[in-house]
């Protein structure tokens, strides 16, 4: 059994604490762009909410494009977690698939702050040129981890004719549900579109 040096027994918590820090702050930011928009969401702002100075947010995040991208960026591969956890053995129970749950689970994914926090980045991003690509980048990413995770989960074929679209089509209808959902409870309504999605679905992906 080695012996630890002093140096490496420090080295550990050090890093421990800037990795709840960097969190921290990501969750702050997402927050804050959630409920104040670009505009009202500043790395101070951010760093006050987190908890922390405005050196060691800046520290971590450079600019506040880095913050805000890396904050929508760390959700998203929160939430995609989580999805996958909703079916650790898959959609699929007994050899049938639960699209129902599947198409439900995928609309919620447009309904919480993230998706919020997102339609604020991509506004500012449509306004601020050094933003935009990375946004874009971003979103690229992400709708591709998304439609792989959704092919997955729903049992889908992509290699036959249109289900590919017809997939890509249920993740741009939770989306415009999501938009929905901004102004008002959408809930009733999402509702009877998901169980008439799920029913498309099953008669569109087979069994």
């Amino acid at each position: 059994m080695g012996v630890v040096s002093p140096v490496d027994r420090d080295r550990a918590p050090k890093q421990d604490r800037s990795r709840a820090t960097r969190q921290r702050l990501l969750e702050a930011a997402v927050a804050c762009l959630a409920e104040r928009g670009w505009a009202g969401s500043t790395v101070s702002v951010v760093a006050e909410r987190a908890g922390v100075s405005r050196g060691a947010a800046q520290h971590h995040f450079p600019t506040r494009e880095d913050l805000f991208t890396a904050a929508v960026e760390y959700v998203a591969e929160e939430r995609s977690l989580a999805l996958r956890a909703l079916f650790p053995q898959g959609a699929a129970g007994a050899g049938h698939v639960d699209r129902r749950a599947v198409v439900s689970a995928l609309v919620d994914l447009y309904t919480g702050p993230l998706f919020r926090a997102a339609l604020h980045l991509w506004v500012a991003a449509s306004n601020e040129e050094q933003l935009r690509s990375r946004v874009t980048e971003l979103e690229a990413r992400v709708g591709r981890e998304t439609h792989r995770i959704a092919v997955e989960l729903l049992g889908a074929d992509e290699s036959a004719p249109g289900v590919r679209e017809t997939v890509q089509g249920l993740l741009d209808m939770a989306r415009g549900l999501g938009l929905a959902n901004l102004l008002t409870d959408d809930a009733p309504r999402r509702d009877r579109v998901v169980t008439q999605w799920a029913a498309l679905l099953e008669q569109n992906l087979g069994r």
